[in-house]
């Protein structure tokens, strides 16, 4: 039996792109640092003037959002020749469900790329009057983040079945498995907090999304070192 290989591409480099992929993702200093100074909830009428003083990092988040968006499609498709050998339909399906959260997501980033240049000429203040033009902004901004959270239910799915396919795999230790099971879970109920269950107390749901940063951690350290398994790829 031949090593399992897609285009010369070894299980190791796919670890490795995939551990990589997940360090160099700069989302977390959008949502943690950049967006929650300029966007201030309840009071558009400060976000705008927020973002209108400070385009220039409102359009650095813009990029950030961009680039973890791009980088989710460079995982997608590492994690897909990663998992390949457990079972190819399944570890597709994972892909799958990324690939189309990254769809919609970067979709949805286009209402932050109009509100930018909405609040950047100056003409459509004067066009809209300040109501109506901040009545804009709001909605584009309150559309980014609907279209970013359903698509996170797609995501945590992916997680699910990324962790199943670890659980089966005998070249990735179960614990990671599980690990992102349960991050997979916290994605998909936080996800749908809103829509669901609006009053249900889930602080504590934040602690579940570690499992990416623990499964990154694991790429980069022990990735290089996974042993091509020889067999055949299942079905």
């Amino acid at each position: 039996m031949t090593s399992v290989r897609s285009e010369g591409m070894t299980l190791r480099h796919a670890a490795l792109i995939a551990g990589f992929a997940y360090l160099l993702n700069p989302v977390s200093y959008a949502e943690f640092t950049i967006y929650p100074k300029l966007v201030i909830p309840d009071n558009i009428a400060q976000t705008v003037a927020n973002i209108s003083t400070h385009h220039g990092l409102f359009l650095g988040a813009i990029f950030c959002y961009l680039i973890n968006f791009i980088e989710d499609i460079v995982i997608a498709w590492a994690l897909y020749i990663l998992l390949a050998p457990v079972n190819r339909a399944l570890s597709l399906l994972a892909a799958l469900f990324q690939l189309v959260y990254a769809a919609i997501a970067l979709v949805g980033l286009f209402n932050l790329a109009i509100a930018y240049r909405m609040v950047s000429t100056p003409e459509y203040h004067t066009l809209f009057g300040p109501g109506p033009f901040q009545a804009q902004i709001d909605l584009l901004l309150h559309s980014f983040r609907y279209d970013y959270s359903l698509a996170l239910v797609l995501f945590g799915i992916h997680l699910l079945l990324v962790g199943y396919l670890i659980v089966r795999s005998r070249y990735i230790p179960s614990w990671l498995g599980a690990i992102l099971i349960v991050n997979g879970l916290g994605w998909v109920t936080n996800s749908l907090q809103p829509y669901l269950y609006p009053d249900a107390p889930l602080d504590f749901i934040f602690i579940t999304f570690f499992g990416e940063i623990i499964f990154m951690i694991w790429l980069l350290i022990r990735g290089w070192k996974i042993q091509e398994p020889e067999t055949g790829l299942r079905s």
